[in-house]
Parts: structure tokens; C-alpha cells; sequence
């Protein structure tokens, strides 16, 4: 028989923690589980990704939170998707859109699918995914992808919102559910024969003792990875950008409502529009070039060379743990691994990590055969999320650097599920039924894999100059999806009346 858990500590703050401290919260709610979350007063948050993918709606409406309530409080702003600039040399792909679903793309993805299977057979026909979906003519205007009450279709969309500023409103949320606060530096770990963790031990010497460990501590993973040796699995042969470099910028009248990132020297740049400001960024190889050189280069894109603005120069380690779930410890955040920020993942795999965790708490399955079942999961998120975007750098066809050039010749990292998708793409089979018969579509739908080979504009050579004409020629579509986005409300001034009631 297995002993209840009735204390749980959160080691560490953050977005992950608290954002963990309020799923298991409100998961056990009616249990009487004593949740504490034990943040260092020392140790700073990373508090850089500020964008996310649509599931982050989840988590606010499985908490009863209003848009209304939080966005204000973060700077929060919508996200209808990703622009990818320069990422291919491609004529007529030099930029495409990376969309979010709406019910609208059930009558316009089929026609781009059938479009882009033509195009692999040589047809001169439209296959740029920017003119087939409705969310990437909301990005285009500015527009708010929240529509007039009486119009039909659904739409999904992320966020992009102040790190910092979301990690202080889900702590005060967290507070307000009953979540303990200890503000405390953790210097070590006691475990028991068994090796499960009883206990940590603060800088003053004294202990806290808990049945169940959460460790949120980044990427010094004081638990996970410092007590319990969890072994970790490096992706640094899929992917080589180690750093990053962020700065703020003014922003105009007109708020985007998405992220754009473009293809810099030796990695890419983002730029994130929220309600104050932009959020800029550079995530760059140190293989290829230097921060300073890195900082230079963001910069005279900015027009900053002259700023004062301030830069912070951040280290990435690019990977996962083996058990994310090991003994009586669970690993979120950056403890448990980390993607690059390209697709925004770092909070849609915190969510989920903690989010399925609580499906086996609530049924009190802590075995050691439900760890394994949840570690091969939690894997699987992070494994099919990494294949994407390996996806991005191994079909760039830019040659103006060895970085570019060394994505685009690396065969080492690329793993086997994505060599069968490139095969299925080249060989002009159904990628939708090589993405089902791997059971991948929870990671990426079919949609955005389609998104990214044709927007990259990976279609035979031979007919590059023929199809290019294509790009140009009226898309029937076209119309239709202007008039729905017509229902659409300008971004900033929506967002200006999109305020809690007082």
C-alpha cells in the first residue's frame, strides 16, 4: 500500500513554480494537501520566454482566470502565430507564417494541402501557407484574434505577456488557493536508504521535510539532477545555439499579434510585441561567434548600436532529464530540460509535465511502473517538440555562414522520425498519414508540419523558376478570408478595453 501524500514542497519560484504550485493545487484540492513553495530570496529568474502556444488558454480557463484579470497585470497581448524571415532562400519563401487553428482552416487547409501536393508534382500553383490561413491575415492587420459574438467560427491563439510579471500573478494566485510561501535558500538534501528525498536543508542550518518534492531551481536542478544524479540527456548534437542575448525596445501605435523571428548570422533574433514594449532577443551558437560580436549584431538590427540599453547575456543547456519523475521527486521547469524558445514550448512542457503528473496524484498511482509509463511520456513531449524544430535548421538553405551551412549538412542529429517525414514529404506520400502512423500529432498537428516544409519551400528544384509564379497569382481564398476578418477588432484597441471590472 502506498502512503497518501499530504505535504508537497515546490523548490523554486518562477514562472514554473508557481505555475506547478496552482495545477497540483488545484488538482488536489479538496484532499487536504499541504502545498509550500520554498523560493530563494537570492537566486533571480530567468524571465525571458515571453511568448507561448494556445494550450496556456487551458491552463487560465481550468483556473476560472479571465483574460480580463491577468492580461493587464503581465502586459499581455495575443498571439495569432510566427513569422519565420530569412530562414530560406527560397524565391517566393524568403517569409512565411507559422499559423494558429482556426475553425476557418477546416475549408482552407484542405485546398493548401492539395495545392502543396501539386506544387511537389511540378505544378505552378500557390503553396505559401500565409495565403490559406485566417490567422496569419489577422497577424497582417493587427487584429485581435477575438471575434464579434455573432461570428460562427472558433479560433485559437498563445499569448505574449512579461515573464517576470506573469511569474508575480501566478504567485499571487497561488496565494490566494492556499499555497504556502517560504521565502529561503536551499543549500542540500537529506534522502533515506531508499534514496527518496526527506528533506531540505536552508542556509540557517534548519530543514523542511515533505512526502513529495517538486523542483522548480532552473538549471542548477538542486534536486533532480544535484541529489538524485538523474542522468541527462544532452541535444547538443541536434541542435548548437548554447546562448542568448535579450533587450527591450520601443514600441509604436500598433501592437502585431505575432512573434517574428529572423534568421541572423549565426542563429536567430525574435521580437515579441507586448502592450509597453518589445521583448528582442538573439538565440546564437557560441561554436560560431562571440557575445560580444552576438550583442553587436543584435543591435545594429535594432538600431540600438548607440543605446544605453541594457543586454542580458544568458547560457542555455539544450536537453532533458532521463526521469522527469524519479523516486518522490518531479522535475518542471528548467530542472526537468530545455528546448530553445523558437516555438515558444518552455511553458506548454512545464504545463504538461505538471498537468499529467496530477492525472496519476489523483488516482494514487506513485508506483514505480507509472513512473516509467509517465517518464516515456514526458520524453515523447520533449523528443517530438525537439524534431520540429530540427526541422527548421535542417531545411534552411541559407549559405552565407558556417552556421547555416553546418545545420543544413548536420546528419548526426537528425533523428529517425524526422528522416521518415522528410522522406514522406520528398517522395510526395501523404505527410498526414506518415504524422499518424507516428503518433506525433499531439506534439505538432499535421497543419504545422505542412506550414513549415512549404513555407521553406522545399518543392523540386527543377520547377523552382515555374512555380514561383505561382506566389503571385490571385488565391481563390483570398476574398473569403478578408471577409472574415472583418470581424476582427484592432489589436491595441481592443486590448485597451479588454479591462477587469472595478
Amino acid at each position: 500500500m502506498q502512503e497518501p501524500i499530504k505535504k508537497i514542497m515546490i523548490v523554486g519560484g518562477g514562472s514554473a513554480g508557481w505555475m506547478a504550485a496552482l495545477i497540483i493545487a488545484n488538482s488536489v484540492k479538496d484532499k487536504g494537501v499541504e502545498i509550500t513553495v520554498v523560493e530563494s530570496p537570492t537566486v533571480g529568474v530567468i524571465g525571458v520566454g515571453e511568448g507561448s502556444t494556445p494550450v496556456l488558454k487551458k491552463f487560465f480557463d481550468n483556473l476560472g482566470i479571465q483574460e480580463s484579470e491577468w492580461m493587464p497585470e503581465c502586459n499581455a497581448t495575443y498571439k495569432s502565430g510566427i513569422t519565420f524571415d530569412g530562414w530560406s532562400t527560397k524565391p517566393g519563401h524568403e517569409s512565411y507564417f507559422h499559423q494558429f487553428a482556426t475553425m476557418v482552416d477546416n475549408l482552407t487547409l484542405p485546398v493548401f494541402v492539395n495545392n502543396v501536393k501539386a506544387r511537389l508534382q511540378g505544378a505552378d500553383v500557390c503553396a505559401l501557407p500565409n495565403k490559406f490561413f485566417l490567422s496569419s491575415e489577422l497577424a497582417d492587420q493587427h487584429l485581435a484574434p477575438i471575434a464579434a459574438h455573432h461570428f460562427p467560427f472558433f479560433t485559437t491563439y498563445g499569448y505574449h505577456f512579461d515573464a517576470m510579471l506573469l511569474g508575480k500573478y501566478l504567485h499571487k494566485k497561488a496565494l490566494q488557493m492556499g499555497v504556502c510561501h517560504v521565502s529561503a535558500h536551499i543549500t542540500d538534501a537529506r534522502q533515506d536508504a531508499s534514496g527518496n528525498i526527506t528533506a531540505v536543508v536552508l542556509e540557517d542550518g534548519s530543514s523542511m521535510q515533505a512526502d513529495f518534492f517538486v523542483d522548480c531551481s532552473g538549471f542548477a536542478a538542486l534536486l533532480i539532477g544535484k541529489t538524485l544524479k538523474t542522468p541527462f540527456v544532452s541535444y547538443a548534437d541536434n541542435l548548437f545555439n548554447d546562448a542568448a542575448i535579450a533587450m527591450p525596445s520601443d514600441i509604436g501605435d500598433a501592437i502585431p499579434t505575432q512573434t517574428i523571428s529572423t534568421a541572423m548570422k549565426h542563429g536567430w533574433s525574435w521580437r515579441i510585441p507586448l502592450q509597453n514594449r518589445f521583448g528582442n532577443g538573439y538565440v546564437y551558437s557560441s561554436s560560431f561567434t562571440t557575445a560580444d560580436q552576438a550583442e553587436h549584431e543584435l543591435r545594429s538590427k535594432l538600431g540600438l548600436l548607440e543605446s544605453d540599453t541594457q543586454v542580458r547575456h544568458l547560457k542555455m543547456k539544450l536537453g532533458r532529464v532521463e526521469k522527469h519523475w524519479n523516486k518522490n521527486c518531479l522535475a518542471v521547469g528548467l530542472s526537468q530540460g530545455f528546448l530553445e524558445p523558437l516555438e515558444a514550448t518552455a511553458l506548454y512542457l512545464t504545463q504538461m509535465t505538471a498537468a499529467i503528473f496530477c492525472l496519476f496524484l489523483e488516482k494514487g498511482d506513485l508506483s514505480e511502473q507509472a513512473q516509467q509509463v509517465y517518464n516515456q511520456e514526458i520524453n515523447d513531449y520533449f523528443d517530438g517538440h525537439r524534431n520540429y524544430i530540427i526541422a527548421h535548421y535542417k531545411t534552411n538553405t541559407r549559405t552565407d555562414t558556417d552556421y547555416w551551412k553546418a545545420n543544413a549538412a548536420n546528419l548526426n542529429g537528425i533523428p529517425d522520425s524526422l528522416k521518415h517525414i522528410f522522406a514522406a514529404w520528398l517522395e510526395g506520400r501523404d505527410l498526414g498519414d506518415e504524422i499518424r502512423r507516428q503518433n506525433i500529432e499531439k506534439y505538432y498537428p499535421i497543419g504545422s508540419w505542412y506550414a513549415l516544409m512549404a513555407g521553406m519551400g522545399l518543392f523540386p528544384e527543377a520547377d523552382a523558376s515555374a512555380a514561383d509564379t505561382g506566389q503571385d497569382k490571385a488565391n481563390p481564398l483570398g476574398d473569403f478570408i478578408q471577409r472574415c476578418a472583418l470581424n476582427f477588432q484592432d489589436h491595441r484597441r481592443f486590448l485597451s478595453t479588454h479591462r477587469p471590472a472595478m
